[in-house]
């Protein structure tokens, strides 16, 4: 069922304020109660940026359940590919979204985040994202905002799901949440997803030091505790379970940092496919020696291979969607053209103040994890773990049989209280 991208107002969330919804008393208790689960993505929140900015609102939920001290990201640590991971756990070679742009030998267009068109083709999309896992064992599902909620994936979709769209407000989204928790049981959703850009946005902009950032964070951190206190005034509080994430972190960037393209190859002879800190191409003219071979060793700040010769830790190489030639910058390093160096010199624009997409191991690609609920353990804080981790996790509050996966249910096991 799609839903207008306006279709709920934010009065709907003065109203979930004022009291609870009718029928919701008189329920078991919540460990006995059916679950339900909001999947919550605040994009590009770092793993540090709990303590530093202290937001109350996350504080008190990490306090009240489970906190990781990082959530470790698939490489290239970007947005649509760890998504995409958290909802399926299945690393990127096995999924098949190995980066935010991409193209494949066997389906027409380039994949990117803005290209809705393609983006609604299946053969993308490999696994079983958790809303299907649900809807495929009668639950009923919700995505407010995920990659791959648009798309009929398995022959399955959410119930409900809504249209991307950056421009909505956070009170709009708080309201369309709750207004799918107040619906009857049998409609109601029990799992349900939530995406916020801001901190992202604010990173790349200004980078992780920045008041942008900070402000960022307590503005989502608000949003937050408007959808807390509305399940709250739902009666839905012994049922609900928070799980809190983030796809990666942000790491500074500098001008003084910079691989300029322009510097070694002609950007007009080839396909860049991918851009900073990951770049991707392929040439014209079908000459991938040469290529390879005036990029090789030419920045001591870049690592560049053919596409089969990827280091086994990235776990890509040989994949069919790679480009022919893959360069990886170091962290706080920038892969850039001339044309674009031009252009932030223009009136109103500047450089980028951070990026991702670095090695997942590097600490500053590290990102969010909060779980709180019933179900979950109280005051517990456990070392980084992989994202790839969070699906088996999920399955296990809901009562779900995972699909196929690469996760470790023992991994996430003692964050869950006994039965």
């Amino acid at each position: 069922m799609r839903l207008s991208r306006r279709a709920w107002l934010a009065a709907v969330l003065s109203l979930a304020l004022l009291g609870a919804a009718p029928g919701c008393g008189d329920k078991p208790s919540g460990l006995s109660a059916p679950p339900i689960l909001i999947l919550i993505s605040i994009d590009g929140w770092r793993w540090d940026y709990l303590d530093r900015f202290s937001p109350p609102t996350l504080s008190r939920l990490a306090a009240g359940g489970v906190r990781a001290e990082g959530l470790v990201p698939q490489f290239p640590s970007k947005t649509f590919p760890n998504h995409y991971t958290i909802v399926t756990g299945l690393r990127l070679a096995h999924h098949g979204i190995i980066s935010n742009n991409m193209k494949a030998p066997d389906i027409p267009g380039e994949f990117s985040m803005s290209n809705r068109d393609v983006l609604a083709d299946p053969r993308w999309w490999g696994g079983e994202p958790i809303w299907n896992t649900a809807e495929r064992q009668g639950r009923v599902a919700a995505a407010m905002f995920w990659p791959g909620s648009e798309t009929v994936i398995g022959g399955r979709q959410a119930t409900y799901w809504t249209p991307f769209d950056n421009d909505l407000p956070h009170a709009e989204r708080i309201a369309q949440i709750l207004e799918w928790l107040r619906l009857p049981e049998g409609k109601r959703p029990s799992f349900l997803t939530l995406y916020f850009s801001d901190l992202d946005s604010a990173g790349h902009s200004r980078g992780p030091d920045s008041d942008d950032v900070r402000e960022a964070a307590l503005r989502v951190d608000r949003s937050i505790g408007e959808l807390v206190s509305g399940v709250e005034a739902a009666g839905l509080a012994d049922r609900v379970h928070y799980v809190i994430v983030s796809d990666h972190g942000m790491a500074a960037l500098s001008p003084d940092r910079m691989i300029v393209l322009d510097d070694y190859v002609d950007p007009s002879t080839v396909d860049v496919i991918d851009w900073a800190p990951v770049l991707g191409l392929s040439p014209n003219d079908g000459d991938v020696d040469n290529l390879y071979a005036a990029l090789k060793d030419k920045h001591p700040s870049l690592a560049v291979y053919r596409s089969h010769e990827i280091p086994a830790a990235y776990g890509l190489a040989g994949h069919p969607r790679l480009p022919s030639v893959y360069a990886i910058a170091d962290e706080g390093w920038f892969i850039t053209s001339r044309r674009e160096l031009a252009r932030w010199k223009e009136p109103g624009r500047h450089p980028p103040g951070g990026t991702h997409g670095y090695d997942a191991r590097a600490k500053s690609m590290a990102g969010l994890f909060i779980a709180s609920g019933p179900r979950i353990r109280r005051g517990l804080r456990v070392k980084p773990f992989e994202n790839i981790h969070v699906y088996e996790f999920m399955c296990a509050v809901l009562g779900l049989e995972p699909a196929k996966n690469d996760g470790d249910p023992a991994v996430t096991r003692d964050l869950l209280r006994s039965r």
